[in-house]
């Protein structure tokens, strides 16, 4: 019986088309390893990675940075500042040691929107900043204070204290007249002469210097928070008077 069962089934194989028959292939479960043996075939696998990349052509490998010389500021911000001449190469250290005092804070937020679109009217990074927008947000959301919404009453406001050029620090309110209007344009000052802002319609916020003729003819006078206290070191401006 059994010889002709397999005859038969051949006989089907044959005349159908059928696969033949082939017996399940049973798994054996592999033996776990030690601990041990594990951390020694990991060390393997690292050394042969190792190995392909010791021999990898150059090119296909990205370049390395250069290793940052001792005492340099590696901040992100500051090196983008350097790159596109807002700040003398190597003067990142001094300014990021002035800024991170008591108003290191409303400094470091303020650059956080570095490249925020203006939005006449805007209050947020979401919908785009004006220019007291910007400088209302960054102070309500650092130290605390709410400005009042406009850059003429920014500068009329009681609460700030009036603050001659050359005694600017990282932090005081700088007011311009752009708009054949005294205080009509507001920024925040950052230092080594410089100031961030929101500048106009089709503009980004960005850090500009304040030692350039535009701004030094448009100056109308800056303005401190008594919460900030820093004990900085003065950068003088030339040229230039406060109201």
């Amino acid at each position: 019986m059994r010889g002709k069962s397999l005859n038969l089934m051949e006989f089907l194989v044959d005349s159908l088309g059928l696969a033949p028959y082939s017996a399940p292939v049973i798994r054996r479960p592999r033996p776990s390893s030690s601990p041990l043996q594990r951390v020694f075939k990991l060390l393997v696998l690292v050394g042969s990675l190792g190995a392909a990349v010791a021999t990898a052509a150059p090119e296909a490998l990205p370049a390395s940075p250069a290793p940052a010389a001792s005492g340099t500021v590696v901040d992100p911000v500051m090196r983008l500042l350097e790159e596109r001449g807002l700040i003398e190469a190597g003067r990142s250290n001094q300014i990021v040691r002035q800024v991170r005092d008591s108003a290191s804070e409303m400094v470091m937020t303020a650059m956080n929107f570095i490249g925020v679109r203006y939005q006449r009217g805007g209050n947020s990074a979401e919908t785009g900043f004006d220019c007291s927008g910007f400088t209302r947000h960054v102070f309500e959301n650092s130290i605390g204070l709410v400005l009042p919404r406009r850059a003429d009453e920014q500068a009329n406001s009681p609460g700030l204290l009036r603050i001659e050029m050359e005694n600017l620090k990282p932090g005081d309110l700088v007011f311009f007249n752009t708009m054949r209007r005294a205080f009509s344009h507001v920024g925040i000052y950052v230092g080594d002469g410089k100031f961030i802002h929101s500048p106009r319609t089709g503009s980004f916020v960005r850090v500009e210097d304040m030692r350039q003729a535009y701004w030094i003819q448009r100056f109308n006078g800056a303005r401190r928070a008594p919460q900030v206290q820093a004990e900085l070191p003065r950068t003088v401006v030339p040229n230039a008077t406060t109201p």
